[in-house]
């Protein structure tokens, strides 16, 4: 392929991806209950308590996904160093590109285009381990969580429970093991026959010790804490009565929950309602507000920085090498 047609194809991509995922967020926005309910029920709130609440959660958005940066940034230091601002764009491009595609699959690509063409392999797999990490938090809190809901809400036998407990200590020791081990996975896969041809690229799992892993854990922490406070926080404006304790447990369920379903970004929205609608209705009956709560979210954390992010889209260079 020449220069000429690199260029053309480069175009075509960039301007497909632009107009689907504007297509894709107008029509979201276009129809959606939920957004319209929560309209509704901040109406009978004080503009401060409004203002202050989203104000608060669309801040805190823009520090998960910042720390997402830095995330990256660290994971590919070892393979390509990037600038603050190059993985802060690098990200907000994924989320355009992820916004449309199954599984968010679309956010490697988004990310990886930022690097040199022949170190892109190397970048997703990096990208891997922090997913991994992201992962790993997500389940071992949200298991911990689940076994809390089954002891609290549901009737059953003192044996069955002490079966499950243990089987939720060993569900987060073999998460959290798994990913302090991660090069464990580089020999894995080694041996597999099929896959010796992409030997080189796994290599780069070996080089991240305990103590990198630990830094990229911290940072899953962090971002766990900053979404899990954004519910919070939303939830408290529409719901200020719901004890503080049960409603942190039910958002890790529905993270947990979350995590384990294969959806699409803008379907997403119906996966995260329904979880939590379910599991909220043991400690509020107020199903609307709970909705409601869900789908602002969505809106600011999914949304919001895919459109942020279309311009980014535009400085990707799907051929050749990106300068900071």
């Amino acid at each position: 392929m020449n220069q000429k047609s690199k260029k053309v194809v480069s175009i075509l991509v960039k301007v497909a991806v632009f107009v689907l995922a504007t297509v894709f967020i107008v029509y979201k926005l276009n129809n959606n209950t939920n957004l319209h309910n929560f309209n509704m029920l901040i109406g009978n709130l004080t503009a401060e308590k409004v203002y202050f609440t989203l104000g608060g959660i669309f801040l805190l958005m823009l520090l998960n996904w910042f720390l997402e940066a830095l995330k990256w940034k660290y994971l590919v230091r070892q393979i390509e160093k990037i600038s603050v601002a190059k993985a802060v764009e690098s990200v907000f491009c994924g989320l355009t590109w992820a916004i449309f595609t199954p599984n968010r699959i679309g956010e490697y690509g988004g990310r990886v285009f930022f690097l040199s063409p022949r170190r892109r392999v190397f970048g997703a797999i990096a990208m891997g381990i922090g997913a991994i990490g992201q992962m790993v938090i997500t389940n071992v809190l949200g298991a911990i969580a689940v076994l809390w809901f089954i002891r609290t809400f549901l009737v059953i036998s003192t044996e069955l429970y002490y079966i499950l407990f243990v089987a939720t200590l060993i569900f987060c020791l073999f998460f959290l093991l798994f990913y302090f081990n991660i090069r464990w996975l580089n020999r894995v896969l080694n041996k597999i026959a099929f896959l010796k041809r992409f030997r080189k690229f796994f290599m780069i799992l070996a080089s991240y010790r305990r103590g990198n892993l630990l830094v990229v854990f911290n940072f899953c922490i962090a971002r766990f804490i900053v979404f899990t406070s954004q519910y919070y926080l939303i939830i408290n404006m529409l719901l200020p009565e719901l004890p503080v304790f049960s409603m942190i447990m039910m958002i890790f369920i529905l993270f947990f929950i979350q995590s384990a379903l294969p959806s699409l970004d803008l379907l997403d929205v119906g996966v995260r309602t329904m979880t939590a609608t379910y599991f909220f209705s043991f400690i509020t009956q107020q199903e609307v507000a709970i909705m409601a709560s869900t789908a602002c979210i969505w809106l600011i954390n999914l949304i919001v920085p895919a459109i942020i992010g279309i311009p980014f889209v535009f400085k990707l260079n799907f051929f050749g090498t990106n300068r900071s």
